[in-house]
């Protein structure tokens, strides 16, 4: 039988995923194990193999490898057992039944062959009787002298003294005297003792006070006044006469008979507290299931038929506890969005059934099956309520950044400008993490985080709507019919970008913490190092992130789009404005054009107050400027009807309007470079239309680069104007030092064009 278990296993295992697995999973799972599965498979061989030629570093990425297949091979083969465990254990039942009937067919046919042959011997002593009668009568007066035996007089009084231990109720003496009978009939029947007449009427008597005795232990095991010894002595004697699965199974009844006599004083009505009613219904019930197991395990052992029924049983009383729990205490919670108190009730009932583990019961995965869905129903719940809660304070918060609240600063560690609705927000959120946590057994710790990530999209939705110029074009999940107070100020913009980022960077990571077993208490490098072993959080932080880089893109459009287009739509950046600068150069007055020079302010000013918002997060300001002048030039780069009137319009780019151009262009690397925002790509969009523009003039006939100044003549015109447009003093004598850093970068940047032009 346990071959056969073992082997049902090992083949569902290896060919089947388990139920509700990924699905791409098993497959992948199954192609690593086949190597382990031949015969033919050598242990030290393979270490071999994969050893000779590695290193200590990959022999230990190996040793982890493997540890990691062990894992994924332990808890496949978990999942395929507890999958068919149901129908196993109605099977291994059916089997159990199946070999009781056989074996009580097997009494029948002996009992139906004595009495043959009983019938055979009479009808041998009639026969004889015929023959030779005087014989016969001359044992008959024989009989008639003679005094009858001990065995004889036993044989008439031994079912009446059964009748007397049986009306006392004298179970043990009752047991061995059937024991007794048993054994002196079958010694008169192999010596002849005995008369068959009488040896069968011996034997009736047996089977018919064995019986009696049967069906009064029985009566004794379902009376709900039998408790504890007396209920063990009984079932015992029950099996000792060979009634073993009738017993066992009156054993588990007179333990339901005495839980449910118990509940009948457990009536929960609308003012009973849900974990309180949890409380004692999980004490009744698994302290009921422990017993019946305790019980079984005294009396009957470890038999696989007996096991089978009690895991049976035991599952069918945790389903009709879970499905009270769920009717009065866990589904009024969970409609309400009553997470703390759902979750309260499952870490009680939780925590009573998993005490059944150390008797062999893994009765939780019942529980969860069962409670999952109310719970998450409760989370939710939970998260709507977040989001609804959020959108509201948003409607009235005046993106002012300020410290939290005293009362929130007792409550939490933290101390972070954020406004009102931020505060709120996280506020809350630390709130539901903590009722989330006592809920990780029940494996929801990813769709909490999935829900929060959702609160947190349309949160983020929310600060984008709050964007003046983006209002009518941005509606998110039906975000319009919210209403959102705008972010006028410039000030008020990127105090939406501080909310978001602190959120998604620190904050919320930060509290889902309490979703693992480390924290983040500990000490900076402890943390980072046991960040690293939760790939789902790190993943959860990347989504966050490209979240609010969502909104830093749609910041940027708008500002850009302030930069580009009056307030009638027309647009500041055209090729026009290139195209038709006249003149002698040297009569022109240079100095960049007004759209980047209103670019570079627009910059100046977002750092200033970027500066006063981010503290310690100067790196989120400075990919905020980075983004800015990237997406103005990016812009730039994909304006085709620009492109199409500096390289095919019906004028050509003159002399003065690549000299413009080119300054332009040298003033966007000068700043960005200033400012340390100059990204690669930054730099590299800045190469191809400056030797686009290059190449539009070369079109005419002549060299561009016979006709532009020296590189160090636009480096100085830009930090005058960076001087002049920032406010600061020019340097001593009016001159700049052009080995500075950030002259010679752009200097560089200026030679790079030149020579990528030429070639």
């Amino acid at each position: 039988m346990a071959t056969l278990k073992s082997s049902r296993s090992r083949n569902y295992g290896a060919g089947t995923p388990a139920k509700g697995g990924n699905r791409d999973t098993g497959p992948k799972l199954e192609e690593k194990l086949n190597v382990f599965k031949a015969d033919s498979f050598d242990a030290d061989g393979y270490v071999q193999s994969k050893c000779h030629s590695l290193n200590e570093k990959e022999i230990r990425q190996l040793c982890s490898s493997l540890l990691d297949l062990k894992k994924a091979s332990a808890e496949e083969m978990r999942r395929s057992v507890y999958a068919n465990y149901t129908a196993f254990i109605r099977t291994s039942k059916e089997i159990s039944d199946l070999e009781g009937e056989l074996s009580s067919m097997k009494k029948l046919l002996s009992t139906q062959a004595t009495l043959i042959h009983n019938l055979a011997d009479g009808v041998h002593v009639d026969s004889l009787s015929e023959i030779d009668p005087d014989n016969v009568t001359h044992d008959t007066s024989n009989d008639e002298t003679s005094e009858p035996s001990d065995l004889e007089k036993w044989s008439t009084e031994f079912p009446d003294y059964l009748d007397v231990l049986l009306a006392e109720r004298r179970v043990d003496e009752a047991l061995s005297s059937l024991d007794e009978g048993e054994q002196i009939a079958s010694e008169a029947k192999e010596n002849g003792t005995l008369s068959p007449t009488v040896l069968s009427s011996i034997q009736t008597a047996i089977t018919e006070r064995r019986q009696k005795l049967a069906d009064q232990l029985a009566d004794i095991a379902c009376q709900t006044s039998t408790r504890g010894a007396e209920l063990r002595a009984a079932i015992l004697a029950l099996k000792k006469l060979g009634d073993g699965p009738r017993a066992h199974t009156l054993l588990l009844n007179a333990h339901y008979q005495k839980y449910q006599y118990n509940m009948q004083n457990m009536r929960p009505s609308s003012t009973t507290y849900g974990g309180a009613y949890t409380v004692a219904l999980s004490q009744l019930v698994f302290s009921a299931i422990s017993q019946a197991a305790s019980d079984s395990l005294a009396i009957f052992g470890k038999e696989p038929a007996y096991t089978s029924e009690l895991v049976m049983w035991a599952s069918k009383q945790t389903e009709d506890f879970a499905l009270l729990v769920k009717r009065h205490a866990l589904s009024s919670s969970a409609a309400a969005g009553g997470l703390r108190a759902a979750a309260e009730c499952v870490q009680i009932a939780f925590g009573h059934c998993a005490l059944l583990e150390a008797q062999g019961l893994a009765l939780c995965p019942v529980l969860l099956k069962l409670f999952r869905p109310s719970v998450e129903q409760a989370l939710d719940a939970n998260l709507k309520r977040i989001e609804e809660s959020t959108a509201a304070l948003a409607a009235a918060d005046d993106w002012e950044l300020t410290y939290p609240p005293t009362s929130m600063r007792q409550s939490s560690a933290y101390q972070h400008k954020l406004s009102s609705s931020a505060h709120r927000f996280y506020l809350m959120v630390q709130d539901f993490f903590e009722d989330v946590g006592p809920l990780l057994s029940m494996q929801l710790g990813g769709k909490a985080l999935d829900g929060l990530f959702q609160v947190f999209n349309s949160y983020v939705n929310t600060l984008i709507k709050a964007l003046p110029s983006l209002e009518e074009e941005n509606n998110f999940d039906g975000s319009a019919n919210k209403i959102v107070r705008m972010a006028e100020t410039e000030a008020q913009q990127i105090a939406l970008l501080a909310n978001a980022s602190l959120l998604a960077d620190d904050l919320l990571p930060r509290a889902s913490m309490k979703l693992s077993p480390f924290n983040y208490r500990d000490e900076p490098q402890r943390r980072t190092d046991r960040q690293s072993r939760h790939p789902e959080q790190r993943e959860w932080k990347r989504r966050l992130v490209s979240t609010v880089d969502r909104l830093k893109d749609s910041f940027c459009q708008q500002h850009v789009l302030d930069l580009i287009f009056t307030e009638e739509g027309d647009s500041l950046l055209t090729a026009e404005m290139y195209i038709n600068m006249d003149g002698n150069v040297e009569d022109i007055e240079w100095f960049p054009s007004q759209i980047f020079q209103g670019l570079y302010i627009k910059l100046n000013r977002i750092a200033a107050i970027a500066a006063d918002m981010f503290v310690g997060r100067e790196r989120f300001a400075t990919l905020l400027l980075m983004r800015l002048t990237e997406t103005i030039i990016l812009w730039l780069s994909q304006d085709q009807s620009f492109w199409d009137d500096m390289e095919e319009g019906p004028r050509p780019l003159g002399h003065a309007g690549l000299q413009q151009f080119y300054l332009d262009m040298t003033f966007v690397r000068c700043f960005a470079s200033q400012g340390r925002y100059l990204s690669r790509n930054l730099n590299r969009i800045v190469n191809e239309i400056t030797s686009r523009a290059l190449s539009a003039f070369a079109t005419t006939g002549m060299d561009p680069y016979s006709i532009l100044p020296e590189d160090d003549w636009f480096t100085e015109i830009c930090q005058d104007a960076m001087e002049r447009l920032s406010g600061k003093p020019k340097a001593t004598n009016g001159e700049r030092d052009l080995n500075s850093p950030t002259a010679s970068v752009s200097a560089q940047s200026i030679s790079s064009v030149r020579s990528h032009g030429s070639n």
